[in-house]
């Protein structure tokens, strides 16, 4: 690992995103939301028609995945959440995904990487590891705000049962499950604006930097 990489963990709707972003300004590293990854994957095999829960099915969609298609606004539908969960559990899946995780996070310059594995898989040797969350009501809050615009059949039940069950497939898998790196940092962001959580969350970075710069040093 040649450059700064800050590795963001954490439940959905946690705020891991947002402070992913905000890092990424201040900071000027390019930033790589690997739940997105997921998502294209498990929408693509249920726009084709195909089962999310075939294991062969997924890894064909993952090869072919074009990571110019993480832009699509339908991947933060409720749709797609579930779909990635379910591509998710396989551990083909997860294998091939990696790769380009690892790829994005390698640049020379350094990176973000959020997700739900960064800092205990993909970029265990992270300079700077933070673990992003809230309670489950704020998280379902954030959400449902965020998904009115662009998803109308989504109700607040059926956001709050998505948050739940996609929290207990995260952290129960057996390949990878969602949990704090032993050395990450935990920010709790229920009670915090964004911009009172990025605040936090540069402090964090700001101390792990220094480490790392006296580690390259002396």
């Amino acid at each position: 690992m040649s450059g700064f990489v800050i590795a963001i963990d954490g439940p959905a709707a946690s705020g891991k995103g947002a402070i992913a972003h905000a890092l990424a300004e201040s900071y000027g590293l390019p930033v790589l939301d690997t739940g997105l990854l997921y998502r294209a994957v498990g929408l693509s095999v249920t726009r084709a028609g195909e089962d999310p829960d075939d294991a062969a099915i997924a890894v064909s969609h993952a090869r072919a995945l074009d990571l110019g298609r993480l832009a699509d606004p339908a991947l933060r539908s409720l749709e797609a959440g579930d779909a990635a969960s379910r591509v998710a559990v396989h551990p083909a899946v997860r294998e091939v995904l990696r790769a380009a995780q690892r790829a994005f996070a390698a640049r020379p310059g350094g990176a973000i990487v959020d997700g739900r594995d960064i800092g205990t898989v993909i970029v265990p040797d992270a300079p700077a590891k933070l673990f992003i969350t809230a309670t489950l009501e704020a998280r379902a809050e954030r959400r449902w705000l965020q998904l009115k615009a662009t998803d109308r059949a989504a109700t607040r039940d059926a956001v709050v049962a998505d948050i739940v069950r996609r929290d207990a497939v995260d952290s129960g898998r057996a390949d990878s499950p969602m949990r704090p790196a032993a050395d990450a940092v935990l920010l709790d962001t229920t009670e915090m604006t964004i911009e009172a959580a990025a605040d936090a969350a540069r402090r964090i970075v700001e101390a792990a930097r220094a480490r790392w710069d006296a580690s390259r040093t002396g």
